[in-house]
């Protein structure tokens, strides 16, 4: 039998179950408050519905499973050997649906538990999301964490994503997200570069010097997004260097093999350092941002509440952004001087 005839196949076996299901739900729930309670009349106070609403409710039941399950009288209502037989043959689903009632009911009142799963680009989620993650857990041991490092964005419907670390601009509708900080892009260079080359003063500047720049999931490169005259300009310089990974993007940057555009998050601490400096500030984007996503506001699971909160306050409460007056690397013409070459 093929795959396909095999999916139909389950398909119509859940159709057929599901169909028979809503056909006998109501005879079912009638059943089981009778045998609880012995009587028609106390079984339709505790439902909440009228006694001939009950009774017709067991007969279409009885009509179905082609038994009587109770003998009824005038002074009394017993259920017959058949009916107890059924009555057995309920109890452990009954008690299933019950336990499941009763999980739920826990999830939502008891402390946040269960598996979380999570995605994130690769560069946030080693950087900023993944160390807080021991923190997470000591103040919740009982949910279990799943971290997807990968730069493309997941569909958190369809890959059963409860929270998911997004960067740049937002174009999804379909999820909730809130902006955890801005995202500053930077470009960066080591000190020993700048001293030999200088830096650029105009984002055309890029074309004379060696860049590095990073190769997206869908095979593009990466393009560089500034903002000049109030107007956004994306470039996408030739580069002497590609990776598909941003740490090691900015290890080439460390070691002086060129420039590279950079989110603030990622080289704060080297510019704060000196490890690393800065330029084309006065062009630097304003329109990106990190985002936390997930798919709705409406009964959110507790242990995703309890995680979006913590990380909003994390992460809000880290020193990501850029220093003030980081020392100023010599420009291109500065350095020409400065050599003796003009």
């Amino acid at each position: 039998m093929s795959t396909v005839s095999l999916a139909q196949g389950s398909s119509d076996h859940r159709s057929i179950l599901i169909s028979s299901l809503s056909a006998s739900y109501a005879g079912l729930v009638a059943f089981i408050a009778v045998a609880n309670e012995g009587s028609f009349a106390r079984a339709a106070d505790r439902l909440g519905i009228g006694r001939s609403a009950v009774s017709r409710s067991v007969q279409k039941l009885e009509g179905q499973v082609g038994a009587r399950l109770f003998s009824r009288t005038t002074r009394a209502t017993t259920i017959t050997r058949e009916g107890e037989q059924f009555y057995e043959n309920c109890r452990p689903g009954l008690e299933r649906l019950q336990q499941a009632l009763e999980d739920m009911r826990d999830l939502r009142d008891g402390p946040p538990q269960g598996q979380l799963r999570i995605s994130a680009p690769m560069g946030f989620g080693r950087t900023v999301v993944a160390p807080l993650l021991v923190a997470f857990r000591g103040l919740y041991p009982d949910v279990a964490l799943e971290l997807l490092l990968e730069e493309r964005a997941f569909d958190l419907a369809a890959e059963r994503i409860d929270v998911a670390f997004r960067d740049g601009r937002l174009e999804d509708s379909q999820v909730i997200a809130k902006q955890l900080i801005p995202m500053r892009m930077l470009v960066c260079a080591s000190p020993a570069y700048a001293e030999q080359h200088g830096l650029p003063r105009s984002i055309d500047d890029l074309a004379e010097h060696a860049c590095i720049n990073q190769r997206l999931a869908n095979g593009r490169l990466q393009t560089w997004d500034f903002r000049s005259e109030g107007k956004a300009r994306s470039v996408t310089p030739h580069s002497t260097i590609v990776v598909n990974d941003c740490a090691l993007m900015m290890q080439a940057v460390l070691d002086g093999q060129g420039l590279a555009q950079l989110p603030a998050y990622q080289v704060c601490a080297a510019l704060r350092e000196g490890r690393l400096v800065s330029c084309l500030a006065e062009v630097e984007p304003d329109d990106r941002g990190h985002y936390l996503c997930y798919l709705s506001r409406q009964q959110l699971p507790k242990r995703v509440r309890a995680f979006v909160d913590f990380v909003t306050a994390r992460i809000r409460a880290l020193d990501l952004d850029i220093p003030l007056g980081v020392p100023a690397a010599p420009l291109a013409d500065e350095r020409v001087a400065a050599s003796g070459w003009a």
